[in-house]
């Protein structure tokens, strides 16, 4: 594994606990390939070391992701695939559905299911494919102006990848969201779970801290066994099932974008999304 990473930054700011940070702030930690492939890394990195027990996700800058690059290019030939999806270089449908499965999905589903816990250090804008990265960890604790939308539909499409939109907001903000693409307060997702606890932006990095070393403290055995306990809890409930009906569902929204305007998504949409960003 690298310590040379473009994107990503790896610490260790306390006694069993290690932090991943986003460290592209000059683009609001936008995702591209390579960032999600160093995260994949770090992550692993955390997960394989014994003497960590709770692994942080932070970023640097203003805001925690503005989602992913839509400047950045969709070749995937420099990136090692971590699950069994192939022929990322294949012509029509087939080649982008693998990469996004691979990429997005694949990922995210992945790092929810780290067998240690995870929190999510947030500041600032949360915009559609950020999410991505703060909805597959386990608590979330953000600061007071933060902010979490995903105004995709504006593209023509249901929403980001992984989507789990019902089970983080509920089902009525969840289609508000949508709908409207505005975005959802720091004290709205408090209200509505999506989100554990909300402070000064200026605490928020010694409150997370304080929060992981008290999870510190516990056995990783009993970490883990509840951890997948809840995590089968929403298995039951059909959240995987969820994810895949609406990925099939997304790709029928970069189907009819093709067709009508050549271009995965509606480009009429992004003016709008610049605006109520």
């Amino acid at each position: 594994m690298s310590d040379t990473w473009e994107h990503i930054r790896y610490e260790e700011p306390a006694e069993r606990v290690a932090r991943v940070v986003l460290a592209r702030s000059e683009m609001a930690n936008a995702q591209d390939y390579t960032m999600l492939a160093e995260l994949n890394e770090a992550f692993d990195r955390a997960a394989r070391d014994d003497d960590v027990r709770v692994i942080v996700l932070a970023a640097d800058g203003d805001h925690f992701s503005s989602g992913h690059d839509l400047r950045a290019g969709t070749d995937m030939s420099d990136i090692e695939a971590i699950g069994t999806w192939c022929c990322f270089g294949a012509e029509g449908a087939e080649g982008y559905m693998a990469t996004e499965a691979e990429m997005y999905v694949g990922l995210c589903w992945r790092w929810r299911n780290i067998p240690k816990p995870t929190i999510a250090q947030v500041q600032g804008k949360v915009i559609a494919g950020g999410l991505m990265l703060v909805w597959p960890m386990d608590l979330v604790v953000c600061s007071e102006e933060a902010t979490f939308s995903d105004p995709v539909v504006a593209f023509g499409m249901n929403g980001h990848e992984y989507f789990t939109h019902a089970f983080e907001a509920g089902a009525r903000l969840a289609k508000e969201m949508l709908f409207t693409g505005r975005a959802i307060t720091s004290r709205e997702a408090l209200r509505h779970g999506m989100v554990n606890e909300v402070v000064p932006r200026n605490e928020l990095e010694s409150r997370t801290l304080a929060l992981a070393e008290h999870i510190a403290r516990r056995p990783p055995i009993g970490l883990t066994l509840a951890k997948q306990s809840v995590n089968n809890t929403l298995d039951a409930m059909g959240m995987y099932t969820a994810i895949q009906s609406a990925f099939g569902l997304h790709h029928v929204g970069h189907n009819h974008n093709q067709r009508l305007f050549g271009a995965l998504v509606d480009p009429s949409g992004l003016q709008v999304v610049r605006e109520e960003a």
